[in-house]
């Protein structure tokens, strides 16, 4: 029995090690790595060889069964790493079950096809081992299989126990442990580190001022993390200075702004949005600043809403998607938001190619600072119109843009995602003139600040003109009387949220001027 499964066993093992050699960033093979992580990775491999083989007691059936998983985490590590400059690492697997509840945001970056062609193919080969692999229950009685299995699955199991402690320290550079550690002894050593309880730092970048702030000298105040907002115009010659033209008035008269240095290439937006809420750098999130959110649906933590609401605001997020997404509907209120306004608080009307518009938004937000409750409001505001997969939006594809993009016939081919961005672009641009419009006019004083949560997913645009540079513009602007233009100071995302939250507290030691206000209002008339 035992020599009925060492062919399978042997054979699986030697085709997982070429898989993984399929890796990007390349990942040197076993015997160039630590002792520890290819005992690991051998014992992983005949862990999952046995228990499948114990399940579906087919062992070439286990074998095949185990290397198709394989081969999807090897897929999605490489479309990951292309398009995000990061590998797949233990928590993506919770995104397996994301791109089942939203597909549109999954599965076009995996290959619509590949994942097609996945499925039947998977399908066929269930169908094919079931027919033609015989049992060996049936040849050598099923007490004697199940005991052959366990001689694999218990000592494996019991290798695991040892030999993860025993891993080299990650960095939690997820290129690097890959290629020091490989795939195996990586997945295992960050989801043992993700394990361990977190425990919220005491110190807070949003300290309460020691004398308490009158209602009335506090601004109404809006925070807009805009969905893959940079200024393409630096990255490609001969756009014209009008695509960004409300962006450019508003750093004109902003009392700070700059280049932001954010934590992310292309998604995973949450880890700017924590950032930016909490304060947080990666290094005090732990392991845990891959996906923030998982511990912050668990604790409350000190955090910009938290302190706004503490001063005297009512605190409102505004999101166009659905509130379960990465659990926001559980973590908004942890960080001290009162109210969440997700995609049911909008309708059909108001999207804008894949997703509800940023003119919509801003509508929205316009509404919200209409409410006379004698309160400031801070709202905080995560777009959604120029989310990916772009190549696939055919509202921004057909949108003209030859004035502001003249040298659009000289762009690649398959030119359909940039021609979309550019397009979702102007409407965010469009976005900052109304937001800029609707704070002047107000009772109330007004702060916008507005930031990008990190450079799109445009692979072909990046082959055909290079890859830009990672960082965001932010800004910071008040509806008082215009700023003489201020020098840009770079900041990181964990530094911004504290920036806001200064100019707040600057704003409230000073008496609302009625008349600045009234002077940026003619000016945006």
């Amino acid at each position: 029995m035992i020599v009925s499964l060492l062919l399978p066993w042997l054979a699986g093992l030697a085709i997982g090690q070429a898989m993984e050699r399929l890796l990007r960033p390349r990942v040197p093979p076993a015997w160039r790595r630590h002792a520890s992580t290819w005992i690991v990775e051998l014992a992983t491999w005949t862990l999952l060889f046995g228990l499948f083989t114990l399940v579906l007691q087919r062992p070439w059936f286990a074998m095949a069964f185990v290397l198709s998983l394989l081969l999807v985490v090897v897929q999605s590590s490489n479309t990951k790493w292309d398009t995000l400059r990061e590998p797949f690492i233990c928590h993506d697997f919770e995104y397996f079950v994301d791109a089942i509840r939203h597909p549109r945001l999954y599965v076009p970056f995996f290959g619509i096809w590949l994942a097609l062609g996945a499925t039947i193919a998977g399908a066929l080969a269930i169908a094919a081992f079931l027919w033609l692999e015989p049992s060996p229950a049936s040849r050598y009685g099923l007490l004697a299989s199940v005991k052959a299995e366990l001689l694999l699955v218990v000592p494996a199991g019991l290798a695991l126990a040892l030999g993860v402690p025993r891993l080299p320290r990650c960095s939690l550079n997820p290129a690097d442990d890959l290629q020091r550690l490989g795939l195996y002894a990586s997945l295992w050593a960050y989801g043992r580190l993700a394990a361990r309880p977190w425990t919220p730092p005491d110190a807070t970048a949003f300290a309460l001022p020691e004398e308490p702030v009158p209602a009335e000298t506090l601004p109404h105040v809006v925070a807009v993390q805009s969905e893959s907002f940079f200024d393409p115009r630096s990255w490609i010659d001969g756009l014209a200075p009008e695509l960004l033209e409300h962006h450019d008035a508003l750093q004109e008269t902003a009392t700070q702004h700059g280049r932001l240095s954010v934590p992310v290439w292309g998604a995973n937006t949450v880890r700017t949005e924590t950032a930016f809420l909490t304060g947080l750098e990666g290094s005090a999130l732990g392991i845990h600043q891959f996906n923030p959110y998982h511990q912050l649906t668990q604790h409350a933590v000190p955090s910009l809403a938290n302190a706004m609401r503490e001063l005297g605001y009512r605190t409102v997020c505004v999101h166009p998607y659905p509130a379960s997404f990465y659990g926001r509907d559980k973590v908004m209120p942890n960080l001290g938001f009162d109210e969440f306004l997700d995609i049911d608080a909008f309708s059909d009307d108001d999207r804008c190619g894949q997703y509800i518009g940023d003119l919509a938004v801003a509508e929205m937000v316009g509404v919200l600072l209409q409410d006379q409750d004698n309160k400031p409001l801070f709202v905080f505001v995560i777009t959604m119109e120029n989310h990916g997969p772009l190549d696939l939006d055919t509202w921004g594809a057909t949108t003209d843009l030859a004035q502001l993009a003249p040298d659009v016939a000289t762009w690649p081919e398959d030119g359909s995602e940039l021609h979309s961005y550019l397009a979702h672009l102007r409407n965010a641009d469009r976005m900052i003139a109304g937001l800029r419009q609707t704070l002047a006019s107000t009772e109330r004083d007004g702060m916008l600040c507005w930031y990008g949560d990190h450079v799109p997913i445009m692979p072909n645009a990046y082959r055909h003109f290079g890859a830009p540079v990672g960082e965001t513009p932010y800004t910071i602007w008040s509806s008082r009387r215009p700023r003489r233009p201020q020098d840009e100071t770079p900041l990181r995302a964990d530094q911004l949220g504290a920036a806001l939250w200064q100019s707040v507290l600057a704003a409230s030691r000073q008496a609302p001027i009625t008349e600045g206000r009234q002077q940026n209002h003619q000016e945006q008339a």
